[in-house]
């Protein structure tokens, strides 16, 4: 039997298998893709990220999973009235593919078993742990006292232990090769609602013009994606020579209050399984955080599973991530501030 399985390998997994193993827990880490795989996100390490990479995985961000310009210098909004906010911090610019690579291989060295292409089917609560059911060349089973759960918003764990309504935002991003006149160090977020039903960016990586934008209904990506085409070709002088690739991944839909889900029984949930997501789609500081948060409960509780360490396990778990809740509220309540289209989250 494992001390803990944890499921989902990006950086909410990694940073708990890590914390865990450095400890001498048993830990397997599970991916359901083969590894390097891609995921589709802007790649940036805003700097609350590399400051908690530096701290969790005991180094920086190394160079081998970056890409130019490897200096992202903030971010610069605008708002649904067409007003610009800019704000300067340093950045760096990653390939999600080698960056959560590398943090899966730093848990790894910490002694994680780890396992890609092994997809978790389902995981049934017992007395004395958690029975979960994998799938790789063969169907199998596996044993923990916990479970960690780290697989995103569409985690078919998390579907299965709860009834937490599906409520997602399905993201669609293109890379192109091409020119634009804006500055290639900076990501830039549009927010008016012609453009998107949620948000609409543009970011450089590796000479790739990244042009993406979020909907609500899946239907309706095409003909928003055309009007900010319009837009950026109208105001910012874009040219596009050829289209390389798209993408499409989902991201949960934030409601006001900024509700997180932190598990049942033995499942632990983390990063935007629990719903720990910043505004703009800024996950993989929540997602290390969390994935921190969830390993610490379970180091400050022990692997004991009555009734009252599970309570405790949960008290322990939310009192440590009360400040990344925070944090969360008041940057929704931030955007909220800037521009209508997300008045629903002001506080």
């Amino acid at each position: 039997m494992y001390d803990v399985i944890v499921i989902g390998a990006g950086p909410t997994g990694s940073s708990a298998a890590k914390e865990l193993a450095s400890n001498g827990y048993r830990v397997l880490l599970l991916e359901k893709f083969k590894m390097p795989r891609n995921k589709s996100c802007s790649g940036i390490l805003i700097k609350k990220s590399m400051n908690l990479v530096e701290q969790y995985f005991g180094e920086a961000t190394p160079f081998f999973t970056q890409c130019t310009p490897t200096d992202n210098r903030g971010m610069i909004f605008t708002n649904d009235k067409g007003k610009e906010y800019r704000y300067e911090q340093e950045c760096l610019n990653i390939w999600r593919s080698s960056f959560d690579y590398w943090l899966t291989q730093k848990a790894v060295e910490a002694g994680a078993e780890f396992r890609d292409e092994t997809v978790a089917i389902s995981c049934d609560d017992y007395p004395d742990g958690v029975e979960v059911q994998l799938k790789g060349a063969i169907e199998y089973t596996e044993y923990a006292k916990y479970v960690v759960v780290c697989d995103g918003v569409v985690s078919s764990i998390k579907r299965k232990l709860t009834n937490t309504p599906k409520n997602y935002i399905t993201t669609y991003q293109t890379f192109n090769k091409g020119s634009i006149d804006l500055d290639y160090h900076y990501f830039y977020a549009y927010l008016q609602p012609q453009l998107s039903e949620y948000d609409a960016w543009f970011n450089v990586k590796d000479n790739y013009l990244i042009l993406g934008v979020s909907v609500k209904d899946i239907r309706k990506i095409e003909y928003y994606y055309s009007q900010f085409l319009s837009y950026m070709k109208q105001h910012h002088n874009l040219k596009i020579e050829k289209q390389e690739r798209e993408e499409k991944w989902l991201m949960p839909h934030i409601m006001p209050g900024c509700q997180v889900e932190y598990g049942k029984g033995k499942v632990l949930f983390a990063g935007e399984t629990a719903g720990f997501l910043n505004p703009m789609g800024e996950g993989i500081s929540a997602g290390i955080e969390s994935g921190y948060a969830a390993a610490k409960a379970i180091e400050q509780c022990g692997l004991i599973s009555s009734e009252l360490d599970l309570d405790r396990i949960y008290t322990a778990y939310q009192f440590n991530t009360v400040n990344l809740k925070n944090y969360m509220v008041r940057q929704w309540n931030f955007v909220a501030s800037i521009a209508s289209t997300f008045d629903h989250m002001r506080l």
